[in-house]
């Protein structure tokens, strides 16, 4: 959980300062793609509010309504994220970046969409200016992502995951995996800002510039929708991999006087909690007594096996 929430608080305040910058550059410029990047630096500020509120959230203790605590509440707003802000962001510059190509690229749809006109020269080439806080952007954005993908590597090393696909399809911290994923987009942006930048300055042709502003919108939807799939299957109550699941299983039943395991179920009931249930027959001469003692042990190995199981409930049965 700290490492979450270190890792969300580094991505905050990147953001929240480059946002700043990336809206000064718009408005010495009017570059759709400035805008672009000031709607994805604004989104992502946003978005780790949002990842925190969950964080601490999930932190209550269990109620009589809630028996299993309120870790859920890190996917619904993992899940808020995803498709209220990072999707609004990507559709916005989509927008405003097609606004532009369709307007010739000058920058006056993006004025006008923030009631303003853009008919004033700044005192620096506003060209030079903007490619800094790009540059700068990059310099921020680089820290957050690796702070982000260190964490991610952390967990990938300690459950055994091949790489980042499997990682993105197994983790349960989703705080983590939405800031890693922010990130990356970010710095993809960053340099297709750049880029347009550049392109439109040696051509003199703005409708590069247009285009970044449309493959930046791309890209916060794609990745945007990719993040929700991944928040639905753990809200819905996703189990711990197969592998998992029957190593944990292999546990009980190695236990000595143990003759069946009935029903053995698990679910993430938030980052890094599992719940265990399942039904455990034991030898019939043993006594009940001992068979609650038996179970007490079983539950032990279990969460030395595998720490992510938190809550376990195992019924014996003679």
């Amino acid at each position: 959980m700290a490492g979450s929430t270190g890792v969300v608080i580094a991505a905050m305040i990147a953001n929240g300062g480059i946002a700043i910058l990336k809206f000064g550059g718009f408005l010495l410029t009017g570059s759709p793609s400035m805008l672009a990047e000031t709607y994805h630096s604004v989104s992502d500020t946003g978005n780790q509010v949002l990842l925190l509120i969950g964080i601490k959230y999930s932190q209550k203790e269990a109620s009589e309504q809630h028996p299993f605590g309120y870790g859920k509440s890190q996917f619904f707003y993992a899940f808020l994220v995803s498709v209220l802000l990072f999707g609004v962001a990507g559709w916005e510059s989509l927008k405003h970046g097609i606004a532009e190509i369709r307007s010739g690229g000058h920058g006056e749809e993006a004025a006008q969409f923030l009631g303003f006109t853009l008919d004033w020269e700044a005192p620096v080439d506003p060209f030079y200016i903007s490619v800094a806080i790009l540059i700068g952007g990059i310099a921020f954005e680089s820290y957050a992502f690796l702070k982000a993908r260190g964490e991610l590597r952390r967990q990938m090393g300690k459950y055994g995951w091949s790489g980042y696909r499997q990682a993105f399809g197994r983790t349960s911290d989703l705080s983590t995996l939405t800031a890693f994923v922010e990130d990356t987009v970010a710095l993809l942006g960053l340099f297709t800002a750049l880029v347009g930048l550049v392109a439109t300055r040696v051509t003199g042709n703005p409708v590069y510039d247009s285009a970044s502003a449309v493959i930046i919108g791309v890209l916060l939807m794609v990745f945007a929708a990719a993040l929700a799939v991944e928040n639905k299957r753990l809200l819905l109550g996703e189990s711990l991999p197969a592998a998992v699941e029957d190593e944990l299983r292999a546990v009980v039943e190695a236990h000595e006087g143990v003759t069946a395991v009935k029903d053995f179920r698990t679910m993430y009931v938030g980052v890094g909690r599992v719940l265990v249930t399942g039904e455990v027959t034991f030898d019939s001469e043993l006594s009940v007594e001992a068979a609650k003692r038996d179970i007490d042990q079983i539950e032990q190995k279990i969460h030395e096996t595998d720490d992510r199981v938190q809550t376990i409930y195992l019924e014996p049965e003679l």
